[in-house]
């Protein structure tokens, strides 16, 4: 009969393991809890500085980046991106019954906020970045 591991040696459980493209110099990390209601549209079209690793606790997220499609995450679910000047177009709740709470890493860059939205004209600007729309 074999004995069974330590708890140590089967804890971890691999969620995303990415490179990012860059991280900013000098950077410094920060972790927050963001929490939307239900329905809630989320922060408007945005981006960071630096990269940012998140994952969905509670609910469901709509998601999209620039250039990808946008895509629903659940609890339990990863997302990551390049920040820089990549846009963040959705973080919204994608229920109307349940709030969406999710946590997110970011790799800051000094000086610079956490997040800038975009303005109307740079969205118009860059449209045709943004992957097609569902119908």
């Amino acid at each position: 009969m074999s004995e069974a591991k330590p708890a140590w040696q089967t804890a971890l459980t691999m969620l995303q393991e990415v490179e990012p493209p860059f991280i900013p110099e000098g950077a410094h990390v920060m972790t927050v809890v963001i929490e939307f209601p239900p329905g809630d549209p989320g922060t408007p079209p945005h981006r960071h500085s630096g990269p940012a690793f998140g994952y969905v606790l509670e609910g469901e997220m709509l998601f999209e980046l620039e250039g990808e499609p946008e895509r629903v995450l659940r609890a339990g679910e990863v997302f990551w991106e390049p920040g820089g000047d990549v846009i963040h177009y959705q973080d919204g709740n994608h229920r109307d019954d349940v709030r969406l709470r999710f946590t997110v890493t970011m790799l800051c860059e000094p000086g610079k906020p956490m997040l800038t939205l975009v303005d109307d004209e740079e969205l118009a600007q860059r449209q045709d970045r943004r992957a097609p729309r569902p119908s």
